[in-house]
């Protein structure tokens, strides 16, 4: 996609799957947080593996995208960004928890890399998929399109998920909102 700078190649400082888990339960107590930063995770390494990115920098950017919310709340994600360019993240990774949240708190930038596109896609599109399951007990794997997409539409539905950044991410990412849950489903089937 012409639109998106050039993402890194090169080795990057990233932590391991255990250490951004430790990292993830240092600075994350509520359980749903940490539930939702698995499903961004796993979304978001599934995406790297259906493009060919690096499915640890996706699945790292997931899992750590809202370290700073539970703490920070009305600055979020501004301490997480000066953390991880301290612990030597790459830039991808900070310009995606950067750009996820566009519209908030003072932030306006916008994704620039599929990464970036991706996290936003992916994000607040979880919460509805979290809210569908405690609504109807059935295993993402085998949650319908079509159940999915009616919710979406339905703005009194998990009130609280902003609609507009899962469309933009999508558009930026360069894919329709049928065909991202339908991968939502696939990624998210791979979850207990």
């Amino acid at each position: 996609m012409e639109n998106f700078m050039a993402e890194s190649n090169q080795k990057m400082n990233l932590p391991t799957v255990s250490e951004a888990e430790s990292l993830l339960r240092q600075y994350v107590r509520d359980d749903y947080q940490r539930l939702h930063a698995s499903m961004v995770a796993r979304a978001m390494e599934g995406y790297a593996e259906r493009l060919g990115e690096d499915a640890h920098l996706w699945w790292t950017t997931g899992c750590l995208h809202d370290i700073d919310f539970e703490r920070h709340p009305e600055t979020h994600p501004a301490e997480s960004i000066r953390w991880f360019s301290e612990w030597g993240y790459p830039e991808d990774l900070i310009h995606a928890v950067e750009a996820h949240a566009y519209g908030y708190n003072g932030f306006d930038t916008l994704p620039q890399t599929k990464l970036a596109a991706g996290l936003l896609a992916c994000d607040e599109i979880c919460g509805i998929f979290y809210a569908y399951r405690k609504m109807n007990p059935v295993p993402y794997g085998q949650m319908k399109v079509k159940s999915i997409r009616k919710k979406i539409k339905d703005k009194s539905f998990a009130a609280k998920v902003d609609r507009s950044t899962i469309y933009l991410g999508c558009e930026r990412l360069g894919i329709q909102i049928n065909q991202h849950i339908e991968n939502l489903i696939r990624f998210l089937g791979k979850l207990p």
